[in-house]
Order: structure tokens, then sequence, then C-alpha cells
């Protein structure tokens, strides 16, 4: 038979021979979506082999099929149908992309490593955009200007989103988990990955001072204020501790006058400490006050 052909039909492989996709942008966690994984494969098995390709010492790369694979041994099998096929990292790369584009629930991190990984790999390959979904060639399609041009004829979003999407990887790993949190919405995300690394440290601490994240303005005043030749620590305490439209009944202080309060050296957690446990002190006092 074929080496190829031999390959390209669905084999029988241990578990424990499978390893993840070593650049694989997406979580395998224990959702509800999950739940009804296992539950499927318990009842079903796996219905839908995985994709593979060979790897060393015998193993077998995932390259579609994390989350199967995952169910799979949490319901105690130890042997699932998969698909074992050769194919370069390129190949390799937008496969695990596309294969995995059509969950549901995608975190907007995920998305944005997502979209990196393919764009990156289109590239490398010469922005070749004649691949179909298993990562075969297929019908050759019309060349596109932009690779992302090329991703968001498939996703049916504009080159522009896919480039803000791939624009988040820019942003330390605490921000863009309170990106999936919800903690700060995707536009002033796309604004804040322009700042420094450093900046970027220094604006969870302003954030945590002031207990407010940053509006799509803000977020733009931050980024113009990095651009021009630094954004302060100072700077983001004061612009984020601005009362913004409709949250009014929020008490808010500008920097400037809490810093004569204390040493040059206090940072804005350190400050913020010190506040709440004088008012808790304050507060203690009232009561015995009211007691007498």
């Amino acid at each position: 038979m074929d080496k190829d052909k031999q390959m390209d039909r669905v084999q029988k492989i241990p578990i424990q021979d499978l390893i993840p996709f070593k650049d694989h942008p997406f979580r395998v966690v224990e959702d509800e979506s999950m739940l009804r994984t296992t539950e499927s494969i318990s009842m079903f098995g796996v219905l839908t082999p995985l994709i593979a390709r060979p790897a060393r010492d015998g193993k077998y790369e995932i390259i579609s099929g994390h989350r199967r694979a995952h169910a799979a041994e949490a319901v105690g099998l130890t042997e699932v149908p998969v698909i074992v096929r050769d194919m370069d990292d390129d190949v390799a790369r937008i496969l695990v992309v596309d294969s995995n584009l059509q969950r549901e629930n995608i975190l907007p991190s995920e998305r944005a490593f997502a979209y990196k990984m393919k764009a990156d790999a289109m590239k490398h390959q010469g922005e070749r955009t004649d691949l179909q979904q298993d990562g075969t060639l297929g019908q050759v399609v019309p060349k596109y200007k932009r690779t992302t041009e090329a991703i968001g004829a498939e996703t049916g979003d504009s080159y522009k989103t896919i480039q803000r999407f791939i624009r988040l990887t820019n942003l330390i790993p605490e921000l863009l988990e309170m990106l999936d949190q919800k903690k700060i919405s995707f536009n002033p995300a796309v604004e804040l990955s322009y700042l420094k690394p450093e900046e970027q440290r220094n604006l969870i601490e302003a954030m945590d001072f002031t207990q407010a994240a940053p509006s799509l303005s803000q977020a733009m005043r931050l980024k113009k204020l990095s651009q021009e030749g630094g954004c302060r620590l100072d700077d983001m305490c004061e612009i984020l501790g601005e009362v913004k439209k409709g949250d009014l009944e929020r008490v808010a202080f500008k920097s400037e006058q809490l810093r004569k309060y204390f040493p040059k050296s206090y940072t804005p957690r350190q400050m913020s400490d010190v506040i709440l446990k004088l008012l808790d002190q304050w507060q203690k006092k009232r009561q015995r006050d009211k007691a007498r």
C-alpha cells in the first residue's frame, strides 16, 4: 500500500503517544462545552478522528482534536481514532487555527494568537491561499493584497478587524487576562497594546489604585503620551481617576491631591493601603464614640 494512503487512513493510537501541538494558541479548559464533549465521548466514543502528524520518538503531534483527546482520557479511554498525515509547520499551523476557529466561545486572546499564527504561516509560505480546511492543496483562489484580507475572507471579518486582533498579542499576559475576563473592553485593549511593556505593568498598578478600567478615549490618550515620550504612572493615575460619564457617584482623587501626604517613594498601591487603613481606624473611632 502507498505510504501516503496508509498514513491517511484512520488508525487507533494510544492517547499516551499523542502530544499537543507545540504552538497551540487555544486553551483546553473544563467549561460547559468540555463537559458536553466528555459526556458525548463517554456514551458514544470519539466519533470524529483526530488529525496528527508524526513526531519524534514514535509520538504523534495533535493538529486537530486536542479537546477530544483530553475528554477521551478523562473518561478512561486509552486510545482514540487518528488520521496521521505528514505536513510541514506552516500547513500544520494553518490547520490548527482553522479547525479551532469553528468552536464556540473563543476568548479574545485565543483568537488574537490564532490569527497571528495563521498570518505568520501564510506569509512564510509566500501568502499562499490555496490550502483547504484540511491543509491539503485545493483549488487555487485569487491572491490577496494582504494576508489579513485572506483570513478575513474565510472568517467574515474585515482585514482591519483581523489586524486589531493580531495587535492584541503585544499586550502583557496580565492585561490579556483582563481582556478575556471582560475587565477591559476590546477597543481600549487595542490602544493599550501600543504601550511599552513597563508602561503596561504600571497601568495595572494605576487601575488597582483608581479601581477603574480605561475607556477608549482614555486608552487613546495613554497611547499618545507613550508615543510622545513616555507615559508615567502619575499620568495614568490622573487619567484613570477622572470621573467618567455615568460614573458620577464614584469618589475620585487626582494624583497630585494625594502626593503631598506621602513620601515620594510611595507607589499608588501603598498610598491606597494607607488611606484604607486610616479610614478603617476612623470608622472604628466613630463607632466607639456612638457607643458612649
